[in-house]
């Protein structure tokens, strides 16, 4: 396991853009769990391997400011070949706030007729996510589910990504292909984000 990683930017020192404080007077942001944004950005591309007992080691770049002290995490399936960590205070305040507008909804009857869609969700919602902790040397033991949807085996390599508001778990050919298909659009996407 390489201590070094493949690429990392440095913004700030520790691969992060510098912290800034929020405008009091902004309204708040609304958005999906899984798309909660961070003022620290994390970024780099670092290769491990994945242990006999299905560890695999988490930077401390990319772990220390999005776990904090407790290294207390969510672990989700993102699409198939990929698996993302984020914060668990986040995580649960973002899907608690989502599930109980659902609950209010169907209580109020206005999903009716959309049960397939509510059936969907709870399938989805029961089998989408675990909470993990890290544990020393900032290993993360994946549990049976989320390594067989990674797809990587025990003693294989895997790619650990700062993406920006999360850490991602990547099985690298489905990585490269990822990598591969959207580089062409890296400028374009970072004036779109930056303007």
């Amino acid at each position: 396991m390489g201590k070094k990683p493949i690429y990392a930017e440095s913004f700030n020192g520790g691969g992060r853009w510098p912290k800034t404080t929020p405008d009091p007077g902004a309204a708040p942001r609304s958005c999906h769990p899984k798309r909660e944004m961070s003022t620290n950005l994390l970024f780099g591309e670092y290769r491990r391997l994945l242990d006999e007992r299905f560890r695999v080691s988490i930077p401390t770049e990319l772990s220390g400011s999005l776990l904090g002290d407790d290294g207390e995490g969510i672990l989700a399936k993102e699409r198939f070949g990929a698996l993302s960590l984020w914060s668990a205070a986040r995580w649960s305040e973002k899907l608690d706030q989502g599930v109980r507008l659902v609950q209010e909804k169907i209580h109020a009857g206005r999903l009716d007729g959309r049960i397939d869609e509510v059936q969907r969700l709870g399938r989805l919602l029961s089998t989408r996510h675990t909470r993990v902790r890290l544990a020393g040397r900032g290993r993360l033991v994946l549990p049976e589910g989320f390594r067989e949807f990674l797809g990587v085996d025990a003693g294989g390599e895997v790619l650990v990504v700062g993406a920006a508001v999360c850490v991602e778990l990547w099985q690298p050919q489905v990585w490269f292909e990822y990598v591969q298909e959207s580089m062409p659009e890296f400028r374009q996407l970072f004036d779109q984000l930056s303007a």
